[in-house]
């Protein structure tokens, strides 16, 4: 199992599994398999259509098959209908979400890692570079990991609270969105990997921000669990008032 390290900004190491390249090029099959019902269809209306209409159609097929990764990575966080499938995405190596312009970057070097070289490129540099990354990776500074989990997510994540819960961490107003989107990546990654390590460096982190002590009878992943529930309770409370 190959790991991929990212330094996040808030000096957070999360651990991921590099996308396999029997993964990725399952992908690919699957998102051009997509196109196949189209051209048959084409073929089938040949007949019913002029020839300007014929070639409109074509056209619009080319135009949508090749702006569709750039589209479907950017809309739908860095996962094409393939890579979902394969549970993998692109993320980007500095810890956060891929910006446009390395999605932009990630897509226009597809034509050397696929088109002039026959995927070759691609085949080659996946399988060679450290973190598994073709040239558009290289360039665009992202990588591609796995996304499922090693390990259940309903037997460790908390049920969303109703109307009647009572926080137990109030200081968490003073934590933001970024703060709670990085302990999800912090528990979702260590479902992926097992690192207890992360969850304990990130509840230690949340502990020393919010100047609170760990209950007895609490670990540091129902910590950081208890933290969003808390979080998530008293921001959607605030938003009704």
């Amino acid at each position: 199992m190959e790991i991929i390290t990212i330094h996040t900004a808030q000096n957070i190491d999360i651990e991921y599994e590099i996308g396999g390249l029997g993964e990725r090029i399952l992908a690919r099959i699957i998102d051009v398999a997509i196109f196949i019902p189209f051209l048959i269809l084409l073929m089938f209306l040949a007949s019913s259509l002029s020839e300007t209409g014929s070639v409109i159609y074509l056209i619009v097929l080319v135009i949508i098959f090749t702006f569709y990764d750039l589209f479907c990575e950017v809309f739908f966080n860095g996962q094409s209908f393939g890579k979902k499938v394969m549970k993998i995405r692109v993320i980007s190596l500095d810890g956060a979400r891929p910006k446009f312009s390395q999605y932009l970057l990630r897509w226009l070097f597809r034509l050397i890692d696929f088109s002039l070289t026959a995927s070759i490129c691609a085949l080659i540099t996946a399988a060679v570079t450290k973190n598994g990354q073709r040239v558009g990776d290289l360039v665009a500074g992202t990588a591609l990991i796995r996304t499922s989990p090693r390990t259940n997510f309903n037997n460790l994540v908390f049920v969303p609270s109703d109307d009647t819960y009572e926080p137990i961490f109030n200081q968490v107003t003073d934590l933001k969105d970024n703060d709670i989107a990085l302990i999800r990546e912090v528990i979702d990654n260590y479902l992926r990997t097992g690192n207890n390590e992360l969850v304990y460096n990130m509840a230690d982190r949340i502990r020393k921000h919010l100047s609170i002590s760990l209950p007895p009878n609490m670990n540091s992943m129902q910590f950081l669990q208890t933290i969003i529930k808390d979080y998530s309770h008293i921001t959607a409370q605030t938003a009704t008032l």
